[in-house]
């Protein structure tokens, strides 16, 4: 029988496990490293199969207020801004799949998470706690942290990071390797940019070896800016990473004059980069009384905007397949096949669409978005994906 539930880490993953646990009668305790419980970043997207479960959580008024639902997402090209693909979101993406697209500010999104595990249980989450492993018998689990202290339990869920050290132990050492990528993340006033100056839409530019990505966070109050660029120089897996604003301008020379506003506009001392590393999905997500959850088990390239929604089904699947039965073992590793052959799927899609982002000869990058129906193909299998009521099997 399972009683008591232990997470490692606080992030949006564990938090989301921990209410879906908590709303099904499970005892949660979550321990964090950090001295406090905040988020950095800046913009998330949330689609449908990530906000029905946010929604049974009650979450779903709340997001839409810090939120903006994008008109579409578009495919332009990087110095003319011809548009090449798109595709509806909005109204459509709601009617199609059951749940609408939210952009929003990651630590927005913390923020109530945060909040909603704390209604159901104000001591739910243990301050500096940094997790070093874990010892397992045929009755329990224990959780050993940097300061010596101990927590016991019937399950470990290792919710991490990319740096997991619940995942070194299943699963061994990390395989992380520099993608030859690094993204940089800045966030400005709307405020401050010319009137009309982007739709409410989910842009993507696409220029050769890069592309940016911009979206709108805080009901249009934000613009968000995420620039790829392929790059020798690796640089710390970090998003505190500041760097000069003129190595920003230089990475996006030549591209179109909204691209050239945002960065001229942008706080010359904010703007972050970080080295994207690539992860290779892992076989075993489990031992016979942990598992794995979120990055810390199939970390993605922000390439398909995921990375979040696939924690929080996570989150959502696991506490179907605990429920399903009172053996351990048995739904850790139904909660595992029902998510493996997703998530390598969403990880290796996100994979494939750095290399079409980033095609240096602009005739074939329109070919190959003339061959494809991007909407229909996401509609299809990605946003359609309801973790509350998929079946398991």
């Amino acid at each position: 029988m399972i009683k008591k539930i232990l997470i490692a880490g606080a992030g949006i993953g564990g938090l989301t496990a921990a209410s879906c646990l908590m709303k099904a009668g499970y005892d949660v305790e979550i321990y964090e490293q950090a001295p406090e419980l905040s988020e950095i970043g800046a913009g998330i997207q949330l689609s449908a199969n990530a906000m029905h479960v946010l929604n049974s959580l009650g979450l779903g008024e709340a997001i839409a207020k810090l939120s903006v639902r994008p008109g579409a997402y578009v495919f332009r090209l990087h110095d003319t801004g011809e548009i090449i693909g798109q595709f509806p979101l909005a109204d459509e993406h709601e009617r199609l799949n059951g749940a609408p697209y939210n952009q929003l500010h990651r630590a927005d999104l913390h923020d109530l998470l945060a909040v909603k595990a704390r209604d159901f249980n104000k001591e739910v989450v243990r301050l500096n706690r940094r997790v070093m492993g874990f010892e397992e018998t045929a009755a329990g689990v224990e959780l050993h942290f940097a300061d010596g202290s101990r927590a016991r339990g019937d399950l470990l869920i290792g919710a991490d990071g990319v740096k997991s050290a619940v995942r070194a132990q299943i699963a061994g050492a990390d395989h992380a390797a520099y993608t030859g990528d690094a993204a940089w993340r800045l966030t400005l006033p709307t405020d401050q940019l010319p009137d009309d100056f982007m739709g409410q839409v989910m842009s993507v530019w696409m220029g050769p070896g890069r592309h940016v990505v911009c979206y709108y966070l805080r009901g249009g109050a934000l613009l968000n800016f995420v620039g790829l660029v392929e790059t020798e120089e690796i640089s710390e897996e970090s998003w505190t990473a500041k760097f000069p604003w003129e190595r920003l301008k230089g990475d996006f020379e030549g591209w179109h004059k909204n691209i050239q506003t945002v960065i001229d506009t942008a706080d010359k001392d904010s703007c972050f980069r970080w080295s994207l590393y690539h992860r290779p999905p892992i076989a075993t997500w489990s031992t016979s009384r942990a598992t794995l959850l979120g990055d810390a088990v199939h970390a993605t390239l922000p390439y398909l905007a995921q990375g979040a929604c696939m924690a929080i089904e996570d989150a959502a699947v696991l506490t179907r397949a605990l429920q399903a039965t009172d053996a351990v073992t048995d739904a850790l590793q139904l909660y595992e096949r029902n998510r493996i052959e997703r998530t390598s799927r969403i990880v290796k899609g996100s994979d494939a669409n750095r290399t079409l982002f980033h095609m240096r000869d602009q005739e074939k990058l329109r070919q190959a978005f003339a061959a494809r129906d991007e909407g229909a193909d996401r509609n299809a299998w990605l946003y359609s994906y309801n973790p509350l009521t998929v079946k398991l099997t």
